[in-house]
């Protein structure tokens, strides 16, 4: 199976360098100054797995039509990311990788359901400068399809991408992406801060805040009638462990977990979006929360002034300090 990635961010250039490490045909697609610096100094990855360059082939679009191609372009861009690659797309398999649960949606104006496929990516990784990446954590690829039930040609894909990662195929993965969406909502607070993981959630305040933006989005979600199904490794009762527990002891349990993440300085994906002078992918994951809130006629306060704050940063380029933002939200 000869596959196609695009995006040469952090998960694509993580994903695209270990498949082809593992001996699998992989062309990554990415921007002209990742694709060069890929083609003249190799994909350079750093962290879990150790230090190493890896010779990726490397293109600023498709060349040919692929068996499997794979975005791993943010939310946000894959509009974009379709329409450059749009000549060579008519006849491959597709497979998301979004956080949020919109990736699929937008791809589904362009390919049949039969072609499409959905994934989770679980593990971690840092954009650090083009054709240079850390990968901070190991975690599952978790893999199904979107509309239909997961067929033959899932497990075939998960055979080619286990060669690289620890691969799950499931039956629910759109049940699973809202729980993920909840996974990925600290990711908005680094963004205010400019700060890391490790760095903003040894505060134990912004701890606090988060406890509050995560039973804020879980009770909209809830109201919505939306089941939130149980990653392979990570169980749904820890989320609604966290939110029914005191928040002192709740806000303990998110400092020691996200401070100790990652052994180099872990960004979260908006952040890293930010600082690359892109737009992020706020709205599709606190954004999400506060869209369905309003589609019921319902508010969700919290998640609404983070993502016009995240805006804010995006718009402006400054970041907040610890106590200007625990003051937006009466924290101090």
């Amino acid at each position: 199976m000869k596959i196609a990635i695009i995006g040469a961010g952090a998960i694509g250039s993580v994903v695209a360098g270990y498949l082809t490490k593992a001996s699998v045909d992989v062309v990554l697609i990415g921007r002209k100054d990742q694709v060069d610096a890929i083609n003249k100094n190799g994909l350079k990855l750093a962290g879990a797995r150790g230090n190493e360059t890896i010779r990726v082939k490397a293109l600023t679009k498709l060349d040919k039509e692929y068996d499997l191609v794979i975005f791993t372009v943010k939310t946000q861009d894959l509009e974009e990311a379709y329409a450059h690659n749009s000549e060579f797309l008519e006849n491959c398999l597709v497979l998301s990788t979004q956080n949020g649960v919109q990736g699929d949606n937008i791809l589904s104006s362009h390919f049949l359901p039969e072609r499409m496929y959905s994934s989770i990516v679980m593990f971690g990784a840092t954009y650090i400068k083009p054709g240079e990446v850390t990968f901070n954590f190991e975690g599952d690829w978790i893999l199904g399809k979107p509309y239909l039930p997961v067929d033959p040609k899932a497990h075939e894909i998960a055979e080619i991408l286990k060669k690289a990662f620890p691969v799950a195929v499931v039956m629910n993965i759109m049940g699973m992406k809202w729980l993920k969406l909840f996974v990925n909502f600290n990711n908005c607070l680094p963004a205010l801060t400019g700060k890391s993981m490790q760095e903003t959630f040894a505060d134990i305040d912004l701890c606090k805040l988060s406890i509050l933006l995560l039973k804020e989005g879980v009770d909209i979600v809830q109201k919505a009638n939306i089941e939130l199904v149980s990653l392979p490794q990570f169980p749904k009762e820890k989320i609604f462990g966290l939110i029914n527990m005191p928040i002192d002891q709740a806000a303990g349990i998110i400092n020691k977990t996200l401070t100790g993440l990652s052994k180099e300085p872990l960004y979260g994906s908006i952040l890293q979006s930010i600082m690359r002078k892109r737009t992020s992918e706020i709205d599709f994951i606190n954004g999400e929360v506060v869209h369905l809130a309003h589609g019921m006629r319902h508010e969700a306060p919290l998640n609404e002034r983070v993502v016009s704050l995240v805006h804010r940063v995006e718009r402006e380029g400054r970041f907040f300090n610890f106590e200007i933002v625990k003051k937006e939200f009466n924290l101090n």
